[in-house]
Order: C-alpha cells, then structure tokens, then sequence
C-alpha cells in the first residue's frame, strides 16, 4: 500500500510540473513530505487594471488617456513621450503587452496637452476612485469635452452586479460617484 502511495504521488507530481510547472510540482512533493494531500494549483489572477497601465506604460512610457477591459485583454491607449499615439492591449493572464496601433496624435493637440499636463494622472484617479466606491476598475477615459469646459477621468467600477461610474476632478483628485446601474436583467 505504501508503494502504490509513492507511484500516486509521483504520477501527480509529474502532472503538477506539466500542467502547472515546477512550483505545483514542488508543492505536491511538499505536501507528500508532509503526510498530507497534495497541494492545489494555484490559480493564477487576472492583471488588473492597475497591472495593465503598469505594464503598458513599460513598453510605451508617456501618459495613459484611456483603458478598457474588454473580455481577456485590457485596451489601452497611451500619448508617448514623444507625442505618438499608441493602442496597444495587455492580455489579463500573461501580461503581455501588443502595439495595435502607433502614430500620430490625429491633431488633437490642445486636448493632449491638457491631459499631459493634467496634475491627476490615470493611475492616481483609479486610486480615487476605488477609495470612493469600492469595487473593480474595469474602464478609465480623460474627458475633457464637457460644456462647462472642466476636465476629468470618468472612471468605471464594477462591483457584484452593479457598474457605478466615478468622476474624478483632473486637477484636485477629488471623486464623485455620477452614476450606477444594474448588469442583471431583473430577472
């Protein structure tokens, strides 16, 4: 009986280093050492978006303009450092960044320079906002079309079934909850 215990370890063992790579393996070793059961994968988290600007900015440096996450991958769009556009997407599981697109900035100077120059950057306004109304950020826009002519994120939190929309002033941080809804069908 021991035997056919060490031959079960040492199959899942060699499954863990397939399936899951060497730390899985070395946990369910671990786990036999041990005389307890075998250690599950971990699992592996999402990047989220915090990760995803983080990981866009590395490949493309400048200032983010807007993020969305769209099924398993972030889309992000960044104004280099050198004034170029890029879109690029982040894979939620990997982290991997791809250029989609990189070039000029379509002649939006004006509305570039104000978001280049804003004091709140995207990262700072999905701090403000989560501390505002907790939940997942799932998508952050610079909007600076409105009439008044004020400038902001609009930054999208998505928490159980509800998204809750957060506006965050451009040059003072501060966050206003502007709006929430239901993704459920009521039914």
């Amino acid at each position: 009986m021991h035997r056919k215990h060490k031959a079960r370890v040492a199959t899942a063992a060699a499954v863990a280093l397939i399936a899951g790579g060497p730390a899985v393996a070395a946990a369910a070793h671990t786990a036999d050492s041990a005389g307890t059961a075998p250690a599950a994968a971990p699992v592996r988290a999402d990047v989220d978006a915090a990760g995803a600007v983080a990981a866009a900015l590395k490949k493309y440096p400048g200032v983010v303009e807007s993020l969305d996450r769209d099924g398993a991958v972030w889309h992000v769009d960044v104004i280099g450092k050198n004034g170029k556009h890029a879109e690029l997407t982040v894979d939620t599981r990997s982290g991997k960044v791809f250029t989609e697109n990189a070039d000029d900035t379509d002649g939006d100077d004006g509305g570039n320079k104000a978001l280049v120059s804003a004091k709140v950057t995207a990262q700072q306004a999905m701090k403000a906002a989560v501390a505002a109304h907790s939940g997942q950020v799932r998508s952050v826009e610079w909007d600076d079309d409105d009439d008044n002519g004020s400038r902001y994120w609009n930054v999208e939190i998505q928490s159980g079934n509800r998204t809750t929309n957060v506006h965050v002033d451009a040059t003072s941080g501060k966050a206003t909850v502007s709006g929430s809804d239901s993704d459920d069908d009521g039914n």
